[in-house]
């Protein structure tokens, strides 16, 4: 079976469909998880699965038929029992009697409540009656790139009956509500023995009395379309037009956006700050690179989960592949008028299309930017729905392949667009998402994240919503840290605080990852505990090149990025209590930490024009998870206070006012004190100690 499919993957398993036995729940869950894993399929979010079965009413102990189905906001990729929704089936064919037409759609969604079978059922979404009002025990509706082409193209029912036949139905473009249910259940009644319907301009209902058999006539179908379109494309060698920009290679088009993602991250930004994703696959390029871009892209996306996630339209960036990036204000001057020109063009579209109940405007930049020569750029609010969003853009760019390959691409009207977008249900999910955290769009980069006060940090950060990108000179070290931790939230990499270049791929890799960076702190360091007369230029060098001309470097090219964005930011140094306080042994490693303070202190007079706060937090007696009070640094204070290295912990925290030991995470929380709580700060010094009185700083 495996072999007999070129454009899906056939994913079922004997052997795990046969430890699910006979519960259809899991089964449909089974099938529902394998479709969600191919793109061509369905993309995140998209598509919805049901099935059917007999089970026991509650109050009459009578069986009845319960439909399941995929609830509001959910994924079938990752779909389980708690994100379905349960309803009585014959519950949703008895709001007939109260339906009321078209004007009545957002009605309907209140009373499928009245239908839950279910108490712990997730919301139902907007399709359960497409679902509820079908016969067939599974249903599976998708959103296929090849479907979608066929629905998307100017002459869609023909083309449905030329691949199919009299086995395909097809229904007109409709707003997914109630009334549609009713045309699909029309369509089944006037094409009885169909296999399937394809909706114009959206997408693909497909069925079966098993879970296996619906999965596979899915997949049948969808390969018939993908066969027909391939062929299509073969015979048309000039699809989009053929190519008008030649692609710079794969090592400059990375270097060109990370060098570009700040200044468009930026421009994105006016409203709400955003996070940034960039890709450059063969099929991005093909279409950004190609003669028919200007015509296809302003003319936008047809399914309505396309355009949901990448908004209407994109934006065409008026730049040269080959221009300097380096050049901000010269690249802005360019930027600037395009970005007005595409939140203009949006503020016109609202106040045409909006009805007397429409939802405020939302934001009105671009999330899809695309740059001929070089791929395609997404913002979003993090980074995961901004990579979602590129995918959805890369169906498009698929669907419109496709769509010109059978004839000419067609895109949904804009009132119909507008209509989908500011829907008032649409607005009610929007309003249920959670609240954001404080430090969500935010991206951070911390140095000496592989150690103990480093890795803190980070968590903290991640836990308050940043986006983060971990870096260490042990990539043994920060590879152990990220483990399990969501690509879509952070990212590592090697990184020398000693060496420019280092310090320069470093800021590039974040830029390109999630668009810019906000948050710089410099945790990375060590400790050297010696008196005057053992205290080599080695040890002298080591500490201030990591720790002083270290921090020198980060601020002078992580500053260079914020000031491309314009929209201000933090740079916090954990420093110690040493560059305070006078202590034995400790003539290179105290005046190294005294150093950081005062630049820390000197570039918070200088940044603050731009907005960027600079802050200080000097820890004191960070033994227990910390990497530097491993080995010689542990062994030299013992020494140098006249006690066992095991004493340590004990000692620390009784010479504190508070008599506490100091954790890593209690550093942490002086490092988000900094950047999520204290807006109006800059210049400062928390002292994370215990309390140290020679160390309070006034």
């Amino acid at each position: 079976m495996k072999n007999t499919f070129k454009h899906v993957n056939y994913l079922w398993d004997e052997s795990k469909a046969a430890t699910l036995g006979d519960d259809e729940v899991a089964l449909f869950l089974y099938r529902s998880n394998i479709l969600g894993s191919d793109l061509r399929i369905t993309n995140y979010g998209g598509g919805n699965t049901s099935c059917k079965t007999i089970e026991k009413d509650p109050l009459s102990n009578k069986e009845v038929e319960v439909m399941w189905i995929k609830g509001s906001g959910g994924d079938i990729g990752t779909l389980n029992r708690q994100g379905i929704a349960s309803l009585y089936t014959k519950r949703l064919h008895d709001l007939k009697n109260v339906y009321a037409g078209l004007d009545n759609e957002d009605l309907m969604v209140g009373l499928f409540k009245h239908c839950i079978y279910d108490l712990d059922s997730r919301a139902p979404s907007i399709d359960t009656p497409l679902h509820g009002l079908l016969p067939f025990k599974h249903i599976d509706h998708l959103h296929p790139d090849a479907l979608i082409a066929v629905a998307a193209a100017a002459d869609s029912e023909v083309t449905t009956k030329a691949i199919w036949g009299d086995s395909m139905g097809w229904v007109p473009w409709q707003r997914p509500g109630f009334d549609l249910g009713l045309q699909l259940e029309k369509c089944l009644a006037n094409n009885p023995g169909i296999r399937g319907i394809v909706l114009g301009s959206h997408g693909l209902f497909t069925w079966g009395d098993t879970s296996h058999e619906c999965y596979l006539n899915s997949l049948e179908v969808i390969e018939q379309a993908s066969v027909f379109i391939e062929e299509k494309i073969v015979a048309n060698t000039t699809i989009f037009g053929g190519a008008k920009v030649k692609s710079l290679d794969a090592k400059q088009r990375k270097k060109k956006a990370s060098q570009l993602m700040p200044i468009l991250r930026g421009l994105c930004s006016s409203k709400n700050q955003m996070i940034g994703h960039f890709t450059d696959n063969e099929k991005v390029l093909a279409f950004v690179n190609s003669k028919d871009l200007e015509r296809l892209a302003p003319m936008g996306t047809s399914c309505p989960d396309h355009f949901l996630r990448t908004k209407i339209q994109p934006l065409i960036l008026p730049l040269s592949p080959t221009i300097n990036i380096n050049e901000t204000e010269g690249i802005k001057k360019k930027l600037t008028p395009a970005f007005e020109e595409y939140r203009a063009l949006y503020k016109e579209y609202y106040e045409t299309w909006k009805n007397p109940n429409s939802p405020a405007i939302r934001d009105p930049n671009p999330v899809i930017l695309l740059y001929p020569g070089v791929g395609l750029f997404s913002f979003s609010k993090n980074k995961q729905t901004a990579r979602v969003a590129a995918e959805f853009y890369i169906n498009a760019i698929n669907v419109m392949r496709g769509a010109e390959a059978i004839s000419s691409y067609t895109s949904l009207p804009r009132k119909e667009a507008f209509n989908i977008e500011y829907w008032l249900l649409e607005e009610a999910k929007l309003q249920r998402m959670p609240k954001e955290k404080v430090l969500s769009r935010k991206v951070a980069l911390v140095t000496g994240a592989g150690g103990g006060i480093g890795k803190a940090i980070a968590e903290k950060l991640l836990a308050e919503g940043a986006h983060v990108v971990y870096t260490d000179i042990s990539e043994d070290r920060l590879i152990q840290n990220t483990a399990g931790l969501s690509s879509d939230q952070v990212s590592h990499i090697v990184c020398d605080v000693t060496q420019k270049s280092s310090i320069q791929n470093a800021l590039e890799h974040t830029a390109l990852q999630f668009g810019g960076v906000d948050i710089l702190v410099h945790s990375a360091g060590l400790a050297i505990s010696k008196p005057l007369s053992d205290t080599e230029e080695k040890d002298w060098d080591i500490l201030q090149n990591v720790l002083v001309k270290g921090q020198f470097e980060l601020a002078k090219q992580a500053v260079q990025i914020i000031r491309r964005q314009g929209l201000g930011g933090n740079m916090v140094i954990i420093a110690s209590k040493n560059g305070l306080v006078s202590g034995p042994n400790n003539v290179g490693y105290g005046t190294a930490k005294a150093a950081q303070q005062h630049m820390a202190r000197l570039l918070a007079a200088e940044l603050a024009a731009d907005k960027i706060r600079v802050n200080i937090v000097n820890p004191d007696g960070v033994i227990v998870g910390s990497k530097i009070w491993e080995g010689e640094w542990a062994e030299g204070r013992a020494k140098a206070y006249g006690i066992s290295v095991e004493e340590l912990p004990k000692f620390y925290a009784e010479r504190n006012l508070l008599n506490e030991i100091i954790y890593p995470e209690d550093i942490a929380n002086g490092v988000f004190a900094c950047v999520g709580l204290l807006d109006k700060s800059t210049g400062n010094i928390i002292n994370v100690d215990g309390g140290i009185a020679n160390a309070f700083v006034r």
